[in-house]
C-alpha cells in the first residue's frame, strides 16, 4: 500500500514537470513569434525601398526586389519574387510606366491580404484634386480656345512638318508641350525639343495625331488643343523592303559562330531608349581575325523574320529609333561571305513613358506625395502602428521640404537654365525649378559614337552653350571623356536613382545625399 502511494507521488511530480516544461516552451515560442511579428514590405526599386524604410522605421522588415546593377524597366520577377510577394503584407512600387512588369506580377500573386501601394497615385491624385482645372478657364473645352494651324493635306516621309498653336486670348504663360500618338488607341507621347507654340518635326513613315498643351506657371494644364491628324502618304514609294542577300532573308542559316561560347558579343546597350534616340552599339569578337564584313539584323519580335539593316557594314551600329522596341544581332562574314560568327540577340527597349515622365521621385515635392501613399498603405496593413507611421512620414517629408528649399535657393535666380543629359530622366525636376532638360538621346559611355554623331552632339552643345554633359553611369568613362574633349565640354554625374549604382554604394549615399550631389552637379551648368 505504501509502495503504491509512493508511486502515485512520483508520477504526479513527473507529470507536473512535463506540464511546466510545456508551458515554458509555449511562452518562449510566443515571445519569439512576437519578436518576429513585423510588417513584411517588399519594394520594387531603390527610391521605393528608401521611402518605405523611412516611413516604417523599426516596425517592418523592408526588402528590395531589384538589386544593384539590375534595371527596373527590363526586370522580370523570378519565382522567388512571386513567392515573396505571396507572403508579404505590403508591396510598394511607383507606376506601370516605370515597372511595366508589375501588372503581370500581381496577376500571378495569390495573396488576398496584400496591400498594394502604387505611389504614383499620390502624385496623380494631388494633381487632379489641387491643380487640374482649378480655374474657370475652359481651354480644354470644345470652344477651340487653343487651335493648331498649318496642317497640310498630306506629307511624305522626311518632310518637315511645321505647325503653330494659337491661343484665342493673351496670357503670360509660355511653357508648351507637344504630344503625338499613332492612333486613338495609343498613349500620347511627349515630343522633345518642342518648347514653344511652334512645332517643327520630321515626318515619319506612318500617319499620326498631334496636339499642343499650354501650361501655367505652376505647370498645370491651362489649355489643350484638339488633336489634328497628320497624314503621311508616300504614294507607295519609300516603304521598307525586305532585304535579301544571296537568297537569304535572315541571318542564322549557318551554324558557325552561334555556339554557346558566345565569342561575338554586343556591347553598349542602354536600359531603355526614347523615340528618336540614336542607339549606338558595338560587336566585339573575342579573338583576332582579319575579317571585316559585318551585317546587322533587326526584327520587331520573335515572330518576325530578321531583316538586314542597310548601311551598317562595320562592327559599329548606329540606328535612330522609331518608337517600337526591337531585337538586334550582329553577324561577321568571312572572305567567302559565309557567316563566321553570330552574336546573341539583344532587345532595344523603347519606353517613352506615355505622355508622362515616370521619374517622379527626382522631384522632392512629388516625392512627398509618394511617401504619403506608403504611409497610408502601412496604416491599412498595420493600424496599430498608425502613430509611428504618421510621425516617420512627417519627419521624412520635412527633410524633403528642406531639400526642395535648397534647390529653390540655388537655382531660382540663375540665368543659364539649360542642362544636357545622357538620359531623359529629369523632366519633373526641370519643371519644378523652371529648367530646361536637353537629352543627347541614346548616348552610350561604352561605345564611341561616330564622327557624325559627335558632330551632332557638338552642334547641340554649341546651340545651348552648355559647359557640361551629364551621364548617369559616372564621369570616368573613356568614351565620355572622348565626347567631352571633342565637344569642348566637361562631364559630370546626375543620379537618376533607378538602381543602386556603384557610385552610390562606394560613397555611401542615400536618397537625400544623392539628390544633394545632383544639386551640386547641376550648378556646373545652371548658374
Amino acid at each position: 500500500m505504501k509502495k503504491n502511494w509512493l508511486s502515485a507521488i512520483l508520477l504526479s511530480l513527473i507529470v507536473g514537470a512535463v506540464l511546466v516544461g510545456c508551458n515554458q516552451n509555449e511562452d518562449e515560442s510566443t515571445e519569439a513569434d512576437s519578436s518576429n511579428d513585423k510588417l513584411s514590405i517588399i519594394t520594387s526599386f531603390y527610391p521605393m525601398y528608401e521611402f518605405a524604410q523611412q516611413v516604417a522605421g523599426d516596425r517592418a522588415d523592408v526588402s528590395l526586389m531589384i538589386s544593384a546593377g539590375e534595371d527596373a524597366h527590363h526586370y522580370e520577377p523570378s519565382a522567388q519574387d512571386v513567392a515573396g510577394v505571396n507572403e508579404a503584407d505590403v508591396f510598394v512600387y511607383s507606376s506601370e510606366e516605370m515597372e511595366h512588369w508589375v501588372e503581370s506580377l500581381l496577376n500571378t500573386v495569390e495573396n488576398d491580404d496584400l496591400v498594394v501601394a502604387r505611389t504614383a497615385d499620390g502624385v496623380e491624385e494631388h494633381h487632379d484634386h489641387d491643380h487640374r482645372h482649378d480655374h474657370d478657364h475652359d481651354g480644354n473645352d470644345e470652344d477651340g480656345d487653343l487651335v493648331i494651324h498649318g496642317v497640310a493635306d498630306h506629307y511624305h516621309t522626311g518632310d518637315i512638318i511645321e505647325l503653330t498653336a494659337e491661343l484665342a486670348e493673351e496670357v503670360d504663360y509660355d511653357h508648351w508641350h507637344w504630344y503625338t500618338r499613332a492612333s486613338e488607341d495609343d498613349e500620347w507621347e511627349t515630343v522633345s525639343g518642342q518648347g514653344g507654340p511652334e512645332f517643327e518635326y520630321e515626318a515619319p513613315s506612318e500617319s499620326f495625331e498631334v496636339r499642343a498643351v499650354l501650361f501655367d506657371n505652376d505647370h498645370n494644364e491651362y489649355a489643350v488643343a484638339e488633336p489634328v491628324a497628320i497624314t503621311v502618304d508616300n504614294h507607295g514609294h519609300g516603304e521598307d523592303e525586305e532585304h535579301d542577300h544571296d537568297g537569304h532573308g535572315e541571318a542564322g542559316d549557318h551554324n558557325h559562330g552561334s555556339d554557346s561560347d558566345n565569342e561575338l558579343e554586343i556591347v553598349g546597350l542602354a536600359d531603355h531608349y526614347h523615340t528618336g534616340d540614336v542607339v549606338t552599339l558595338e560587336a566585339e569578337l573575342h579573338e583576332d581575325v582579319e575579317y571585316d564584313q559585318w551585317h546587322w539584323y533587326t526584327r520587331a519580335n520573335a515572330d518576325d523574320e530578321w531583316e538586314v539593316v542597310s548601311d551598317q557594314t562595320t562592327n559599329h551600329f548606329e540606328y535612330e529609333t522609331t518608337g517600337e522596341s526591337f531585337d538586334v544581332k550582329a553577324v561577321l562574314l568571312d572572305d567567302d561571305h559565309n557567316e563566321y560568327a553570330e552574336s546573341d540577340e539583344v532587345t532595344v527597349f523603347i519606353n517613352d513613358h506615355g505622355a508622362s515622365d515616370p521619374h517622379i521621385w527626382l522631384d522632392p515635392v512629388l516625392a512627398q506625395d509618394q511617401v504619403n501613399v506608403i504611409r497610408d498603405a502601412l496604416i491599412e496593413a498595420d493600424p496599430d502602428g498608425q502613430e509611428t507611421y504618421e510621425a516617420n512620414a512627417e519627419a521624412f517629408n520635412q527633410e524633403l521640404q528642406k531639400l526642395d528649399q535648397a534647390y529653390q535657393e540655388a537655382l531660382n535666380d540663375t540665368e543659364d537654365r539649360v542642362f544636357v543629359v545622357q538620359h531623359q530622366a529629369f523632366g519633373h525636376l526641370a519643371n519644378r525649378y523652371n529648367l530646361e532638360q536637353v537629352a543627347v538621346g541614346g548616348l552610350s559611355t561604352e561605345v564611341e559614337p561616330s564622327p557624325s554623331r559627335i558632330a551632332e552632339i557638338g552642334d547641340l552643345v554649341g546651340e545651348y552653350d552648355v559647359p557640361v554633359i551629364y551621364f548617369q553611369k559616372g564621369s570616368n568613362s573613356a568614351i565620355a571623356e572622348t565626347i567631352a574633349n571633342e565637344t569642348g565640354t566637361e562631364t559630370a554625374v546626375l543620379y537618376d536613382l533607378e538602381s543602386v549604382s556603384q557610385e552610390l554604394a562606394d560613397e555611401g549615399l542615400d536618397y537625400l545625399g544623392a539628390m544633394r550631389k545632383n544639386l551640386e552637379a547641376l550648378q556646373l551648368s545652371v548658374k
